[in-house]
């Protein structure tokens, strides 16, 4: 006797299999770990970054740390808390965490060189380097929709931190956050986005 797959055997199999993928019974193929269906995006060369670029950074970060020292900075509050770890998101937001990240990091060091002639050379190739990052990093994150679910919990919680910054802190402040966080952001956090689902 043969089954009956257009009766009532196919309702059960598509059911079961919709309730073994939702529940994550059956795993979802990714192609090597990198962020899914993102065409042209090309973030995991950023696993590392080359050593004369990070020596371009750590000049730039002893030269911001200098001008720093003549800044006042009262602030009590620290931007990037030791809670700021993009390992605590779901592997699909954390291009998003990573994208405001970089995005006020490019603004608050522009305005540092824009504000101090002697910061303009130092600043070039970090800030061009970083560019770079964003456009790459923009390649790979899908558009949401406007009428669509914001973010929510943790992710909210930080793009709203950053979002705020600007207005809630001194530009000495602002400056001296960035630049306390420029290694994180260029050693562990752009490591763990070019990583996808091997960040753990």
């Amino acid at each position: 006797m043969k089954l009956d797959m257009t009766g009532g055997c196919m309702p059960v199999l598509v059911l079961m299999a919709t309730v073994l993928t939702v529940t994550g019974a059956v795993p979802v193929t990714r192609l090597g770990g990198a962020l899914p269906d993102a065409r042209g995006c090309h973030i995991a060369q950023f696993k590392s970054l080359s050593p004369q670029e990070l020596q371009a950074f750590k000049r730039a970060k002893d030269a911001l740390e200098e001008s720093l020292l003549l800044k006042d900075c009262r602030s009590g509050s620290r931007l990037f808390l030791r809670t700021w770890d993009l390992r605590q998101l779901q592997v699909r937001e954390r291009p998003v965490a990573l994208e405001a990240e970089l995005a006020l990091t490019l603004k608050v060091l522009e305005a540092a060189a824009d504000a101090d002639s002697a910061l303009v050379d130092v600043l070039d190739q970090p800030l061009h380097t970083l560019h770079h990052i964003l456009s790459q990093l923009r390649a790979c994150i899908q558009p949401q929709p406007t009428a669509g679910p914001r973010p929510r919990g943790r992710l909210h919680h930080w793009l709203h931190r950053l979002q705020e910054a600007p207005e809630k802190e001194s530009p000495g402040c602002l400056e001296a956050s960035v630049t306390f966080n420029l290694f994180r952001l260029l050693t562990r956090d752009l490591k763990c986005v070019a990583s996808g689902d091997l960040c753990v």
